[in-house]
């Protein structure tokens, strides 16, 4: 059962879409003919896979065997597919439109943990926006997402710290925070004022984001001048009906099978501990928070409660809202959709207020 109505999608975004899905099944067919890849049939895995998105939508997450359907040896397959089709589009679409020639991409280890700069010259040195990407904690990694965070680092006019943090199901909460925190203690470290850093991420990274702001708060070390949630899982409990409504109009998240990445991330953890479910904290003295999510995506309402939540405390929070968008079109609709352009502006222009970037 298909859960995505691709009748509801803007005729502009199915055609991006359809782009990256027929770059995805190029990259599955390139994975499995490879003999080390055929530790399982794709096509008896996958069916496995969708027949247990349908069980999660059907009991809108409440199916308490979900954690069980698809093993951990499964799961470790899977990530590894999905990693390669990540980077295999990535690079299909790098190649159709190059970071421009001036971007200097420099390997890093902070702390341990590996991750990369990202800069040009016009940059501001003393400024750094701190970049935790997206992927549902399984997939993706710096490589994925420079589009994104060198335009993101363009229009603010800072540079950009990617992190690349250890992936589940290999490594489960709380690796990720761990790596996350390490990189900004790095930076105050590395004579970084906490005053000219911005912390970013998309989706699974703007969870991270929330975790490591709340983290940092808690411990009592200085907070960065605001961070950028854009598309943030925040309730991993999917407590807002609109998670699984929106699975009609979401075609990046509703049929990707996504009910057990938070099984290989989080585990049998509580899933209401606000450091994976941020949603689920006390906001009160977060800096200042942009928030963008699009109205027809299923991260849509636990944003906009988070959203809520953290104005609520006194928090000053900018919450920006795009009707009929994919789930992070800032990053699939880069230079082809004209609210991916005002988004990112409205990211540099808030980057520039908080950091006071000139």
């Amino acid at each position: 059962m298909r859960i995505l109505n691709k009748a509801g999608l803007r005729p502009d975004v199915l055609k991006i879409v359809q782009e990256r899905q027929e770059l995805q099944t190029e990259s599955i067919a390139e994975y499995i003919v490879h003999r080390e890849n055929q530790e399982f049939d794709f096509r008896v895995l996958w069916r496995k896979v969708m027949a247990g998105n349908t069980r999660f939508f059907e009991s809108k997450g409440r199916d308490g065997q979900l954690g069980s359907i698809v093993s951990r040896e499964e799961m470790l397959w899977l990530a590894r597919l999905h990693r390669f089709t990540s980077r295999y589009v990535a690079e299909a679409m790098q190649q159709k439109l190059p970071l421009p020639k001036n971007t200097v991409i420099e390997p890093v280890v902070a702390d341990s943990v590996t991750a990369e700069w990202q800069s040009f010259p016009s940059a501001a040195r003393g400024a750094v926006l701190l970049y935790f990407h997206g992927g549902g904690w399984i997939l993706d990694s710096p490589y994925t997402h420079r589009s994104l965070t060198t335009a993101i680092g363009r229009t603010a006019g800072t540079r950009v710290l990617s992190v690349d943090y250890r992936l589940a199901p290999e490594h489960r909460h709380p690796a990720h925070l761990e790596d996350c925190v390490a990189c900004y203690k790095w930076l105050l470290s590395n004579k970084v004022a906490p005053g000219n850093i911005v912390v970013a991420g998309d989706s699974a990274g703007g969870n991270l984001t929330l975790a490591t702001l709340l983290y940092l708060r808690d411990n009592r070390i200085p907070l960065p001048a605001g961070a950028v949630l854009i598309s943030p899982s925040t309730d991993l409990t999917h407590s807002d009906e609109t998670y699984f409504a929106n699975g009609a109009t979401d075609p990046i998240l509703a049929d990707s099978g996504v009910f057990w990445w938070k099984t290989a991330y989080a585990g049998g953890m509580d899933l209401t501990n606000p450091l994976i479910s941020p949603l689920h904290g006390d906001m009160a003295g977060l800096p200042p928070l942009l928030f963008q999510v699009s109205t027809s995506e299923m991260l849509y309402g636990e944003t906009r409660q988070c959203a809520e939540k953290a104005g609520n405390t006194g928090v000053d929070v900018t919450l920006e809202t795009w009707d009929d968008m994919p789930h992070v079109f800032q990053q699939f609709g880069l230079h082809r959709l004209k609210e991916a352009d005002k988004a990112l502006a409205g990211i540099g222009a808030f980057i520039q207020r908080v950091a006071q970037i000139r």
